[in-house]
């Protein structure tokens, strides 16, 4: 399943993403989530600690001026690479 994060992990019920996470499952994070890859955040620690693969939206990092801060455990994706998260997962949920 594909989880798409868009708000602030400050904003989010970023435990209640969590216990919905399973093994395999995908995060993407646009606009206001691109927080949650901050280096050495909480959120960041909680999401690699997951069973998942974490995504950022790449203009919405360089948007936001933090190109430099996010980790490089989160990978950065091009709007075509969202296609294809969307594509890759029949199930998806907006959070």
């Amino acid at each position: 399943m594909l989880h798409i994060l868009q708000d602030s992990p400050f904003q989010t019920d970023l435990e209640s993403l969590l216990r919905c996470l399973k093994q395999g499952d995908e995060v993407l994070l646009l606009q206001d989530a691109v927080i949650a890859g901050l280096s050495g955040t909480r959120a960041l620690d909680l999401l690699l600690a997951a069973p998942i693969s974490v995504y950022a939206l790449q203009e919405d990092i360089e948007a936001r001026g933090l190109t430099a801060q996010i980790s490089t455990g989160i990978g950065k994706v091009s709007y075509t690479d969202f296609v294809r998260l969307t594509v890759k997962h029949e199930q998806q949920i907006t959070w």
